[in-house]
């Protein structure tokens, strides 16, 4: 069992996207995605430009692992498609990506793509180039804007940096454990950080 801990950068509800009873991280960090198993946990800290540094966004636990065509084609994940003319919920669909016949990745209109549907190359290299791994996750706290304090005795879960980390002694990994599920808190707890800052950017 390992654990990743990286700086959730953006915190929109896209990646992770914590709606919907399952947290997934279907974009971004392919590294994660191509390296987690199932049973393995993804820690999410937060960033400090929003004052959230040594907070723990979100955490779940890899319940479940498939393919972008098999997110794509499931019907537990319809829900999970972006909508952009609606609610921030569905709005930050990460549900995404999807192979045409011919076998060329389709990027739906969603937060990696650009203006008026038009596809973002560097988002889709980034997102499919490494892995075709989704990660799912049926028992995870995302807390978000609720983020609790990360406690001293464990700040090398904090990374700090864009890069990720995994090599955490097996100790370490439980005491954080521990830590993290001691309030018997599970789903969604609050609603993504962006979404406070909603009027600067929407």
């Amino acid at each position: 069992m390992k654990l990743f801990s990286y700086v959730v950068r953006w915190d929109h509800g896209f990646a992770p996207n914590p709606f919907h009873g399952v947290c997934s991280l279907a974009t971004c960090k392919p590294g994660i995605r191509n390296t987690a198993a199932i049973g393995d946990w993804v820690l999410g800290t937060g960033p400090s430009r929003r004052h959230y540094q040594d907070k723990a966004i979100f955490l779940m636990k890899v319940t479940e692992i498939t393919t972008f065509d098999g997110y794509w084609n499931d019907s537990r994940f319809l829900a999970k498609r972006p909508v952009l003319n609606g609610s921030f919920k569905v709005r930050f669909g990460d549900n995404i990506y999807h192979r045409s016949a011919n076998g060329a990745w389709i990027q739906e209109d969603s937060r990696h793509s650009q203006l008026n549907a038009v596809e973002n190359a560097k988002n889709l290299k980034r997102d499919t180039g490494l892995t075709d791994k989704v990660l799912l996750s049926t028992e995870f706290i995302y807390w978000g804007d609720q983020a609790p304090t990360i406690p001293p005795a464990f700040a090398a879960f904090h990374t700090g940096r864009p890069s990720y980390q995994y090599n955490y002694p097996p100790s370490a990994v439980q005491a954080f454990l521990a830590w993290a599920q001691s309030s018997g808190e599970s789903g969604r707890i609050g609603t993504p950080l962006e979404w406070n800052w909603a009027k600067y950017w929407r």
